[in-house]
């Protein structure tokens, strides 16, 4: 963004009043810059068959760029499509005034956030002309400009950070063979992961494609997208524990096997210090319940002083079998 031009100084486009009237339905044309590119079908039938009934009961919104005699449809693109389809030769509209490139994507964004969510990848692609419009790419700059949540801007950023082939998967316009955005944002932390990209195998093409596939087909014990956070879950034990170099090679491994599973890639020193970190936590809570403890007042209390004798007994056996010193 220019420094002239702080980011909420962008607003959606000035309206004029609006001046309803009927035009052809041939003379408008779709936004080129619509966040919404996927038309599913089965909506557009249900769509279709109302206004089979009722026609078209709610305006386009549009405007006249200048030197042309088209309009471009800034809301209600559905509704066009469908009026096309059923061949109905004139539809209802409410003209606004021509918009800037950023005041147009902004103007949509704004027009449909309460509205249906779009899929996720279109609506990266706007969020990234945007980005490079106005120079601006703090994530709560832009979901203020575009009503969009800041999670979401987030996640819009990180498919756009996934190359062209990828990003056309999830722009497939076939909702049957489409690729839900979810599966890369999860996979996300796993491609991006300091100690992974460390690897002198690293290829980031390659590791998306082998973990699209294993999870497409239900290798490795893929069951849902969430299954990738058990590898990052992996990770970041191993990092923890020192032992990047075991756990690389089990990834290196993981990525050509189809048989090995997910929970293979656990390295058992850096499960062993997870699971020393959590008894930590819990015996540095229950320290602090026990210095707390006002032995007047529990004097009564025969079961606990029997439980607390029970548990120095427990405690001195460990210290002994791990050879550690006890008073």
């Amino acid at each position: 963004m220019t420094k002239e031009q702080p980011a909420d100084a962008v607003q959606p486009a000035p309206v004029v009043p609006p001046r309803p009237q009927t035009v052809a339905t041939n003379s408008l044309k779709a936004n080129p810059h619509n966040p919404r590119v996927l038309f599913d079908e089965a909506p557009l039938q249900t769509l279709e068959a109302s206004i089979r009934k009722v026609g078209v009961l709610v305006p386009l919104t549009v405007y006249q760029a200048a030197g042309s005699d088209i309009f471009t449809i800034l809301d209600g693109q559905r509704r066009w499509i469908c009026a096309q389809r059923i061949g109905l030769t004139e539809v209802p509209i409410n003209q606004v005034t021509e918009p800037t490139l950023a005041q147009n994507i902004v103007t949509m964004f704004q027009i449909h956030k309460l509205r249906k969510d779009w899929e996720l990848m279109p609506t990266a692609l706007k969020l990234g002309v945007l980005i490079e419009q106005l120079e601006e790419s703090r994530e709560a700059a832009l979901a203020d400009l575009t009503g969009l949540d800041v999670a979401v801007v987030t996640r819009c950023k990180k498919l756009l950070s996934f190359e062209e082939e990828f990003q056309d998967r999830m722009l497939d316009p076939d909702p049957e063979t489409r690729l839900n955005a979810d599966l890369f944002i999860e996979m996300y932390p796993i491609i991006t992961d300091r100690t992974v990209r460390s690897a002198d195998w690293y290829n980031r093409a390659e590791l998306i494609r082998a973990l699209m596939d294993k999870y497409l087909n239900l290798k490795s014990g893929f069951r849902a997208v969430t299954d990738f956070r058990k590898i990052k879950s992996y990770l970041t034990a191993a990092r923890k524990s020192g032992t990047e170099t075991e756990l690389l090679a089990k990834l290196r491994r993981f990525i050509s096997d189809p048989d090995m599973m997910i929970q293979d890639l656990e390295v058992d020193e850096a499960r062993i210090h997870t699971e020393a970190e959590t008894l930590t936590r819990q015996i540095s809570r229950l320290r602090s319940i026990i210095t707390a403890l006002d032995p007047e007042e529990f004097i009564a209390e025969e079961g606990l002083w029997e439980e607390l004798e029970a548990l120095l007994s427990d405690v001195k056996a460990k210290l002994a079998a791990g050879e550690r010193r006890s008073n």
